[in-house]
């Protein structure tokens, strides 16, 4: 009995430590998903003044980066990013993937800063997610909306896309067969608990 007692604190300690280095994993991650964004809407920013304007008067709005790599007939992509509400501040960290088929050999890295004119459309992306599997590459054509959205696409009611490439801000998106969906573990903000001498105890009857 005392030996599976004494296992079975050693397995709950281990357990501590390796939920602990996953919380910092977790914090680095997310710190970096943060700056990330900073430094894309004050690019955005200067490549495209008047999204500043409209990103405030926004519902809401997402950014995220994507590093894919095309090679001959296969692309992939993976990303990160946040979602942010305008008017309550709640983030959700998202992640991205997509993968299609086309010719050539290269490798894409781009950011894409999502704009929701109104809380449905915010709402439905959070929720729901968003695919760009039907969507054939869309020009951006500037003005469109009194120049509100100069440079960005509609690429669903009330969702505005901006894609900025190491070119500046892209006159075609790139979005077909991409996928944005929650990121289950950086949106857990569960504490660390600790099992003290009883709670270990008990946890040791699991094991007679």
């Amino acid at each position: 009995m005392k030996f599976k007692m004494i296992s079975v604190i050693l397995a709950v300690a281990f357990l501590s430590v390796s939920t602990c280095f996953a919380k910092d994993d977790n914090e680095k991650k997310r710190e970096k998903t943060h700056k990330m964004a900073d430094k894309t809407l004050k690019e955005l920013y200067k490549l495209e003044p008047t999204s500043k304007e409209a990103i405030q008067k926004s519902a809401g709005y997402a950014v995220f980066n994507n590093m894919g790599t095309h090679l001959f007939l296969l692309s992939t992509a993976r990303g990160a990013g946040v979602a942010v509400n305008s008017k309550t501040k709640q983030e959700t960290f998202m992640k991205m993937i997509s993968a299609g088929a086309g010719l050539g050999v290269g490798v894409k890295d781009y950011r894409v800063i999502f704009v929701f004119d109104n809380d449905g459309a915010l709402t439905n992306f959070l929720d729901s997610g968003w695919s760009g599997s039907g969507q054939a590459d869309a020009a951006a054509k500037a003005g469109s909306k009194g120049g509100a959205y100069s440079g960005a696409v509609e690429v669903a009611p009330g969702v505005w896309v901006y894609q900025i490439t190491k070119n500046g801000v892209a006159l075609q998106l790139t979005l077909q067969g991409t996928k944005y969906y929650k990121d289950d573990d950086l949106n857990k903000k569960a504490a660390l608990h600790h099992l003290g001498p009883a709670q270990a105890y008990q946890s040791s009857l699991l094991w007679t």
